[in-house]
């Protein structure tokens, strides 16, 4: 089931979010890396999902995520993380897209509500400027204190590296 919401490219998110604003339903969108999937995900994703009526996840790729957080990046690869967020009552379609930023694929689905984490100010966010634009909404909504994907991978490493043989 969670499949069939893994769309393909663009067009395919373009022609979805289509469809749902061709039944009247408000799309929002949120982007990010999704790497080694925590609770503050889980709840920056649900109160995403809580400003429209549908929710679609934009995934950097590989090799975005390598230039963005550096070569030990992303811990999952591009197929597990799209599977994983699919999986995600929460989410409706997750696309992936390849650049430094989400603009081109904001663009293509056009949302209607564009949302971005907390540590972001709406004028900082990319396609801010293109959703207002359009009469739709942009938010920078809080995170969870604490949560992070890189604060969960140095606990791995001070709990399990530096107790490990290897590093003795």
């Amino acid at each position: 089931m969670s499949e069939k919401k893994i769309l393909k490219d663009f067009d395919a998110a373009a022609a979805w979010a289509e469809a749902q604003r061709q039944q009247r339903h408000s799309v929002v969108l949120t982007n990010g890396v999704f790497d080694l999937l925590h609770n503050g995900h889980l709840d920056s994703l649900r109160r995403s999902r809580a400003e429209g009526d549908v929710l679609i996840i934009a995934l950097n790729d590989d090799e975005s995520v390598r230039r963005l957080k550096g070569s030990g990046r992303p811990v999952l690869p591009l197929d597990q993380r799209l599977r994983l967020v699919a999986g995600l009552h929460c989410v409706d379609a997750v696309v992936a897209f390849s650049e430094d930023t989400p603009a081109r694929i904001i663009e293509a689905v056009a949302p209607d509500v564009l949302v971005k984490g907390g540590h972001y100010q709406i004028h900082e966010i990319v396609g801010h400027e293109f959703v207002l634009a359009r009469g739709g909404r942009v938010l920078s909504l809080p995170l969870l204190p604490g949560r992070s994907t890189s604060g969960l991978i140095e606990r791995i490493q001070e709990r399990f590296v530096s107790d490990s043989p290897e590093s003795q």
